[in-house]
């Protein structure tokens, strides 16, 4: 006999807290990894580029830190944006793996704004449609910055793999280091799985053949071969099973916070 939840509404405002934070972390994580290049671009116009990327990542995480606060009371007081950025442990943190995989050289790190940005144009495409009004509002908003992303790192790659022979081998590395951590964002946590009859998250099966086509696309501009199938892939970080990197993200990141706690300018 199937078994019903005791209280199935608030299982559906804990999947929209954990899935809020799901893209919040994300972005920050990306965002705090491409900020590291600041000051050290190839060319200062490329450094600026990099840096208002990481700029709008964090711009973005910061509406749904916003928006996840006000779904998570904590311990008789509001939760803030800031408690949830600076105040949890690597197991608490959402984001995917790939966004806390060190920088690498330019390439890798063109490489991963390109996979990283392309599936979030096709997931906002989708989200904006979602049933939850603030949801959609963020996805709206920031598909416009992610389109810039895309379209700035996919010429990149373009460059990059249709240049000189080092810049090609240095993509094509890139690639090789890279693709085993994009299955998961495919791959629903328990949080994303829809609950309910009203349409919140989107479902991933549904975007994966858009990016696909687009990365292929750019591949074939770029004399890249796509990878082949069957490469095994890592996953974890939705559910809060991350790589060593991001234990020594969020030491720097989150310092002055705890060392010293409620500190403002």
């Amino acid at each position: 006999m199937e078994q019903k939840d005791a209280n199935p509404d608030l299982r559906k405002d804990n999947d929209l807290f954990n899935y809020t934070l799901y893209l919040a972390d994300s972005s920050l994580i990306m965002g705090h990894r491409l900020s590291e290049w600041t000051g050290h671009g190839p060319m200062l116009e490329q450094d600026i580029a990099i840096s208002n990327i990481a700029l709008d990542l964090i711009g973005q995480s910061r509406n749904f830190y916003q928006y996840a606060a006000s779904l998570k009371p904590g311990n008789g007081k509001i939760t803030s944006e800031d408690d949830l950025a600076y105040l949890r442990d690597s197991a608490e943190f959402k984001n995917l793996l790939i966004t806390e995989l060190p920088n690498g050289d330019w390439a890798k790190t063109i490489l991963k704004i390109f996979l990283f940005s392309s599936w979030q144009f096709y997931l906002y495409q989708k989200l904006i449609y979602s049933s939850d009004r603030q949801l959609s509002a963020i996805a709206e908003k920031s598909l416009k910055e992610v389109t810039y992303h895309v379209r700035w790192s996919s010429e990149w790659v373009i460059r990059l793999g249709d240049g000189t022979e080092e810049s090609k081998k240095r993509i094509e590395m890139a690639l090789e280091d890279l693709w085993p951590y994009t299955g998961e964002m495919f791959l629903p946590a328990d949080y994303e799985k829809e609950k309910s009859e009203k349409r919140l998250f989107v479902d991933v099966s549904e975007i994966k053949d858009d990016w696909i086509s687009k990365l292929k696309s750019v591949f074939e501009k770029a004399t890249m071969d796509f990878p082949k199938e069957g490469i095994s892939m890592q996953s974890g970080g939705k559910s809060g099973v991350h790589t060593e990197h991001l234990g020594y993200i969020l030491a720097e990141m989150q310092f002055l916070q705890r060392a010293y706690p409620g500190c403002e300018w």
